[in-house]
């Protein structure tokens, strides 16, 4: 005769499977979200904002359904675009949706703005610095780690890297600079001596 604390310690097995098995489930379905700029300004009495991005080009959001916001960290909103006009290389003017006066946009201000990984590739220009979000960095044939972020400045640009727990920003220009490939997702470099061991 099978005792009752062998049933529900199997039972109890199968649940935390079940709930596990459910739990990678949602994990491999939950998107994907790639990090464009903020929100930098509001204009107008109607709420529209503006876009500050670092897309590389150009950008009126027409093929995008939706932009993302991170109102509070690793949770991202969905915004929908009611329409849109262009401002320059790294400026689009937004007008959402649920935003309908200016005081509730300033609950957008200084807020950054994701777009989903498809909506990315669709919009990011291929030379632009945030396109190689994710690629791996090399120095000759050793990995130094992969690009978390870029941060661009009008002096120069820094990528972001994560190396054992520690974060690294690597300056990027003509002298570190030595090759992208972007089929294989990698960017080589040339660093100044010692510059790792600073971080």
């Amino acid at each position: 005769m099978i005792s009752y604390r062998i049933i529900l310690v199997c039972l109890s097995k199968t649940r935390s499977l079940i709930l596990i098995k459910n739990a990678l489930i949602h994990f491999q379905m939950l998107p994907s979200y790639e990090y464009i700029g903020k929100i930098g300004a509001i204009s107008g009495l109607h709420g529209e904002v503006m876009l500050q991005h670092h897309l590389g080009k150009k950008s009126d959001f027409k093929n995008v359904k939706s932009i993302f916001l991170e109102m509070l960290p690793d949770s991202y909103i969905p915004y929908f675009i009611e329409h849109s006009r262009v401002g320059d290389m790294q400026q689009t003017w937004l007008k959402f949706d649920e935003i309908h006066s200016k005081e509730t946009a300033r609950a957008l201000l200084h807020k950054k703005v994701y777009l989903l990984s498809a909506d990315f590739e669709k919009n990011v220009a291929a030379k632009a610095p945030v396109a190689i979000i994710g690629y791996t960095v090399f120095q000759q044939s050793n990995k130094i780690g992969i690009i978390e972020n870029v941060l661009e400045s009008p002096q120069q640009v820094l990528l972001e890297v994560h190396q054992e727990g520690k974060e690294i920003l690597i300056p990027l220009h003509e002298e570190t600079l030595l090759k992208i490939d972007r089929k294989k997702k990698a960017v080589f470099v040339q660093l100044p001596d010692g510059l790792l061991d600073i971080f």
